[in-house]
């Protein structure tokens, strides 16, 4: 599952207990990129409330599908197949069409955005990118393009905080040795409209 020690579900107590009763899936099933922080019941708190806010938020404005996708494409980037992998299947049970979603995919492995994606789309995959290949390159007028293809500056907050947020748990899957070994892919926390709730589905 990892290259660090993982208290299972089943021998969890107190704290550890409590919040992998809030992240269960299936049959208790826990991610692994959760369990990972066992050891640190804290880190994995701050992670899902991170997680939660950031992309699985009632008051975000793009597309919950969109979002997804610049988490495949980050994840991507980042040679991150656990993401990828996870974040592919939530996105396909979004879309409902399979067919749509590995046409999307394979315009973000090909860099030919203009084949699925709207302009508007397009330009956050191309800030995507920048933010987490080279992103002592950004300046103002990253900001602006992104305005000027239909984002306003909340949107923008939104999209840069769904590539910072991939970055890190890309970071923290890559560094630990996390892998998807029992894990049920594509599951996500169902209900946008509590931010306490965190079960998935």
């Amino acid at each position: 599952m990892s290259w660090i020690s993982v208290i299972p579900f089943e021998q969890a107590e107190g704290q550890l207990k409590k919040l992998y009763q809030r992240v269960t899936g299936p049959n208790n099933n826990v991610d692994n990129i959760m369990g990972v922080h066992s050891l640190r019941p804290h880190s994995m708190e701050g992670h899902m409330a991170l997680y939660k806010n950031v992309l699985h938020h009632k008051d975000n404005t793009l597309p919950k599908s969109y979002l997804e996708t610049v988490g495949v494409y980050v994840s991507y980037l980042n040679k991150c197949d656990y993401c990828v992998e996870h974040h592919f299947a939530g996105l396909k049970r979004l879309l409902s069409d399979e067919e749509r979603a590995e046409k999307m995919f394979e315009a973000l492995k090909k860099e030919e955005y203009q084949e699925v994606f709207s302009k508007k789309e397009q330009s956050g995959l191309y800030y995507a990118k920048k933010v987490t290949l080279d992103p002592s390159t950004l300046e103002e007028g990253d900001a602006h393009k992104l305005r000027e293809s239909g984002y306003n500056d909340g949107e923008i907050l939104e999209l840069n905080q769904v590539v910072s947020y991939f970055n890190y748990a890309n970071r923290t899957v890559l560094g630990l040795g996390v892998n998807t070994d029992g894990d049920v892919l594509g599951l996500s926390p169902s209900d946008n409209q509590d931010p306490k709730n965190w079960g998935h589905r």
